[in-house]
């Protein structure tokens, strides 16, 4: 249910905002509500708090973004919380931006290493992604896991490059066990 209610009111923010051609306005806005929402957990506890009613609800949201962000952004909080799926909120905003992304050409990639890498490295990645996918621009995340042993694993969307030692050793030692079972099965 949450998928398609942040499907369904990402879809539409984003149309506004293309045709009102206020994108990366609206991108910016986005990313300043969310931020804002997850620094203040105090909000969601509030917005969700079951003895509040959904007209004080609308009211807290005007209350707060009113004058703060634009009319369709507090217009959409307010269609949310009518709707009551105020908790979906983050969700929407998070498809939001993903949207704006890939519609620009930004790519999310995530690289985990077996140690930290240098700038010099970490750049070569970035233009070697940017070489090999349709992506103009990364945003990027870094991550240690010495369990790697070497090499790195990247994952941008469902899409996994796994370089990794630990990878590796363990496809050779799936191989190994085939070609033991094999000379196991010729023997009298």
């Amino acid at each position: 249910m949450a998928k398609l209610v942040s499907k369904t009111y990402g879809d539409a923010l984003f149309e506004i905002a293309a045709e009102a051609g206020r994108l990366d306005a609206f991108y910016e806005e986005a990313k300043s509500v969310l931020e804002a929402m997850e620094e203040n957990a105090e909000l969601s506890r509030l917005m969700n708090h079951p003895k509040i009613v959904k007209e004080e609800r609308i009211q807290i949201i005007e209350d707060i973004f009113k004058g703060r962000v634009s009319d369709e952004m507090v217009g959409l909080m307010r269609m949310i919380v009518d709707k009551g799926h105020f908790g979906e909120f983050g969700d929407v905003l998070a498809y939001f931006i993903a949207k704006v992304k890939e519609h620009k050409h930004i790519g999310i990639a995530y690289v985990t290493a077996a140690m930290e890498l240098t700038e010099e490295q970490k750049a070569q990645i970035v233009d070697k992604l940017i070489r090999t996918t349709e992506y103009v621009e990364f945003e990027m995340h870094y991550d240690v896991d010495a369990a790697l042993i070497g090499g790195m694993v990247i994952r941008i969307g469902d899409r996994v490059v796994d370089s990794s030692i630990r990878t590796k050793l363990y496809d050779l030692s799936r191989e190994l066990s085939k070609i033991q079972l094999k000379v196991g099965e010729c023997a009298p």
